[in-house]
């Protein structure tokens, strides 16, 4: 990839056609060394966030070894790269085939589910193998979600103890899940839902090996300032300590977001200015489908080749590039008055779902990718200093972990 020192540099440098994905590959691994040192359990990349290859190798180079994987694409992805990874397939829906080919052909042995429907394809596809490790996903409350994520998944308070006592006859290591929803806002969540888990645990009077805390890690974003993931590792580690599983049972968690969020930003052109709207080359079938679908808010700035800059602003919509209606994103975006063809928009903390969500429709979705030196707007991780290349490994003041001595 081709290396600039800010976007603005690659604006005056090349005038950039396509939309570009500017990656600073350092506060990946800046982020992986932080929940691998603070952390008190395993840490699994949920690699649906980003897949890109540079996202993996910066966090591998940053210790990262376990990875979430939801598909057999992600599994192959994963195991071609990284040999040594331990993959864990955790969509709770998952075909009889592909649970066969993780099984025997990519060595998998992790598998979610939520139902007695799917553990028996489970144990069906697998022969009955005894080394499986099953992890129940539970439905959980998600009131404190940017992005609630419970409507899908999740095996209900009722129906969940029965469920248990199944698995556990075919598990040679049973766990337990949950996901809070997407951007959690609250450290308390973690804990109530531990507490759910621990219910359902207590009537279905099992062992449980492992309890896995999900995803929902925040990143900041303008009008959601987070607390300190210190304060979800402080209560989720505190909650862990009371559940009742097994004395030497393990603690995993499913980041995505809060490990590549602050890793990408992404720079469109403006093709056309009327009406109040301007039309950009990328949208709601691509990078910016968040912005879109689920109007999110990401912070922006506008980059023009002269340098030069506007004082007075105004409100915009924004058109993605296809013919479809639905390519809008409704804003209001602030931006200069003067916004003309040829401007350029970085929209940053896009690490998360921007790339991986891009579409080929109507011919669209190319986008290329270059590094960046620039800080990203904002961080969860403090003042630390992000490592001049991905390779290089940023070290935090180490955690200890809380595994139980059985």
């Amino acid at each position: 990839m081709l290396t600039f020192n800010t976007p603005l540099d690659l604006v005056r440098d090349r005038l950039p056609e396509k939309p570009v994905a500017c990656v600073r590959p350092e506060r990946a691994a800046l982020a992986t060394a932080w929940f691998q040192e603070n952390f008190p359990g395993e840490v699994l990349y949920a690699v649906k966030a980003n897949p890109s290859p540079w996202v993996l190798d910066a966090m591998y180079a940053a210790g990262q070894r376990w990875f979430d994987v939801a598909s057999e694409a992600e599994i192959e992805l994963i195991a071609s790269r990284f040999p040594d990874a331990v993959m864990a397939y955790m969509h709770p829906v998952k075909p009889r085939e592909a649970i066969r080919r993780a099984y025997f052909d990519h060595g998998v042995r992790i598998f979610v589910l939520d139902c007695e429907a799917e553990l028996r394809k489970i144990v069906e596809a697998t022969n009955g193998a005894g080394d499986l490790t099953l992890v129940v996903r539970l439905a959980v409350s998600n009131e404190d979600a940017g992005l609630p994520l419970k409507h899908k998944f999740g095996a209900s308070a009722a129906e969940a103890p029965s469920l248990l006592q199944a698995v556990r006859r075919h598990a040679d290591q049973l766990g337990v899940s949950f996901h809070v929803g997407s951007q959690c806002m609250n450290p308390g969540a973690y804990r109530r839902a531990m507490a759910d888990a621990s219910r359902v645990i207590l009537k279905a009077a099992v062992t449980v090996d492992i309890v896995d805390v999900g995803g929902g890690f925040p990143s900041r974003y303008p009008g959601m300032n987070p607390p300190d993931l210190s304060r979800y590792v402080d209560v989720i580690d505190a909650a862990f300590e009371e559940m009742p599983v097994l004395a030497n049972a393990d603690l995993w968690c499913e980041p995505g977001r809060a490990l590549v969020a602050e890793s990408t930003s992404i720079l469109v052109r403006v093709e056309l200015v009327k009406d109040g709207a301007a039309y950009i080359n990328d949208g709601a079938y691509g990078n910016l489908f968040d912005a879109a679908h689920c109007k999110w808010q990401f912070p922006l700035r506008v980059h023009r080749a002269d340098g030069s800059t506007a004082t007075e602003t105004r409100a915009f919509k924004l058109y993605g590039p296809t013919c479809d209606s639905i390519d809008t994103l409704e804003g209001p975006f602030e931006l200069p008055a003067d916004l003309s063809e040829g401007d350029y928009i970085e929209f940053g903390m896009l690490g998360a779902y921007g790339v991986a969500m891009q579409t080929r429709f109507n011919g669209f979705g190319d986008t290329d990718d270059v590094i960046v030196r620039d800080a990203p707007w904002t961080s969860m991780f403090g003042d630390a200093t992000a490592p001049a290349r991905s390779g290089e490994v940023v070290a935090f003041p180490r955690r200890k972990r809380s595994r139980r001595a059985g």
